[in-house]
């Protein structure tokens, strides 16, 4: 780390991380040491600090001191990603659907290139008329009105696109906690200042959400079912209750996240309407594949209307080349099938684990999708106990704002005969005191 400067300091720390010479979760100098060895005041490092906080590139927690984010808003040299896992080492802690569960796509892009007609002008190009019919109808069997429609590239697009059109950097979020890594390192990096609640198995608790509504949060942003990493799903009773408060919030942004959508296995109990500015997104990626970068994004006229503005002077549209081709596959029913194979094949696995772990004396949360949160006392001490019995899963960290610690398994990958030994593995992990009890 070199510079004379606040901004050369910051810039020095940002071309650590970029070239890899920093890694997420690296630890820096404290404020006082680095002054020192940079014989600058403690306050231009202090002010260097605080402008890579606001950009989202660091995070400073207390005693834990001053660490590179996980995943920090700048692209690093291709060597710095992710490594691939070490021989004999079972990792379930991606957050991926399985592949082998995935609609082969080649088919329905064959067909495609032959329906494909002449080139099309930029003038032409935008939300298809059918992708408009088809996605309003398919909301509307669950519930969700449909006043706007639009598309964004995925679900954290269409969240970042709201967040824009209706916040401003220093806006308070209330988002769920334990809750989704990539969705806390989007709003460090959009500046946003994240207000945890506590999630239970029912979803956002009430009284939380109340107490972050009041502290000034101007946005909600709530996790339909399936949620990463709790496998929270929404109830009708707690839905009720979320919509009531809400209604005499009329100015918070609400903002649904139904991303497992075929793939869940619970009814969808949707808030959408509750307030004034709303929006509900739908991704495609969980049941037909990562790579379809396509989600539905349903809310109130002002809000859609923004958010396709936005797209519309930037990326332009999302091509209607994939748009075609997710229609063709909602329109396949082989692919039905086999989406709802893949949704029972995960309801499966997850249940039997989290089962296992209960009859080992160890409660977890799965209600819903491909992940299991084990509360554990120590995670850092969890992850190298499993590790050393073969077994990587992801850290809570990622996931917590304030909330105590535990571990993210995904079961996408998980073979129903591992099933056992793993959860032998996560109780000795989870709670070294407790010992595994076994059944015949």
């Amino acid at each position: 780390m070199l510079g004379a400067s606040a901004v050369e300091i910051s810039a020095s720390i940002e071309s650590g991380i970029r070239e890899s010479a920093l890694a997420p979760g690296d630890l820096l100098p404290p404020v006082r040491a680095l002054a020192a060895d940079l014989a600058v005041s403690p306050a231009t490092v202090s002010r260097a600090y605080a402008e890579l906080r606001r950009r989202g590139l660091i995070v400073t927690a207390g005693r834990h001191g001053t660490r590179v984010r996980p995943r920090p808003p700048v692209a690093a040299r291709r060597a710095a990603l992710r490594p691939p896992p070490a021989p004999g080492l079972r990792d379930l802690s991606r957050g991926e659907p399985d592949r082998r569960l995935l609609p082969p796509l080649g088919r329905h892009l064959a067909a495609l290139a032959g329906a494909v007609g002449d080139p099309v002008s930029y003038s032409d190009l935008g939300v298809l008329a059918e992708m408009t019919e088809v996605a309003a109808a398919r909301l509307a069997a669950d519930g969700v009105p449909t006043p706007g429609l639009t598309l964004t590239s995925g679900a954290l697009d269409g969240i970042e696109r709201l967040l824009g059109a209706h916040l401003r950097p220093g806006d308070p979020v209330a988002v769920e906690d334990p809750g989704w890594a990539s969705l806390l390192d989007l709003l460090a990096a959009l500046g946003l200042r994240p207000i945890g609640v506590p999630v239970d198995d029912d979803g956002p608790v009430v009284v939380a959400v109340a107490a972050a509504l009041a502290a000034g949060a101007r946005a909600l942003i709530v996790t339909s079912r399936a949620q990463n990493p709790t496998g929270a799903a929404l109830c009708a009773d707690r839905a009720g209750d979320l919509r009531a408060l809400l209604t005499a919030r009329p100015e918070v942004l609400l903002i649904e996240d139904d991303h497992a959508a075929e793939l869940a296995r619970v009814p969808l109990h949707p808030l959408a309407g509750a307030t004034t500015h709303w929006a509900f997104l739908r991704s495609v990626s969980k049941p037909f594949g990562p790579d379809l970068r396509l989600a539905v994004l349903a809310g109130d006229e002002t809000t859609v209307a923004r958010v396709a503005g936005r797209v519309r002077v930037g990326a332009g549209w999302v091509s209607t080349v994939l748009q075609r081709l997710v229609l063709s596959l909602w329109a396949d029913p082989e692919v039905s099938a086999l989406v709802d194979r893949a949704a029972e094949s995960y309801e499966r696995r997850r249940r039997a684990l989290v089962a296992a772990l209960a009859d080992r004396g160890l409660p977890a949360h799965g209600r819903s999708g491909i992940n299991v949160w084990v509360p554990v006392d120590d995670e850092t001490s969890a992850l190298t106990t499993l590790r050393d019995a073969g077994w990587a899963v992801d850290a809570g960290a990622l996931y917590r704002v304030a909330g105590p610690p535990g571990l993210r398994v995904t079961v996408s990958d998980l073979h129903e005969e591992e099933i056992p030994a793993l959860a032998d593995a996560v109780v000795r992990a989870a709670h070294p005191t407790l010992s595994p009890h076994f059944t015949a």
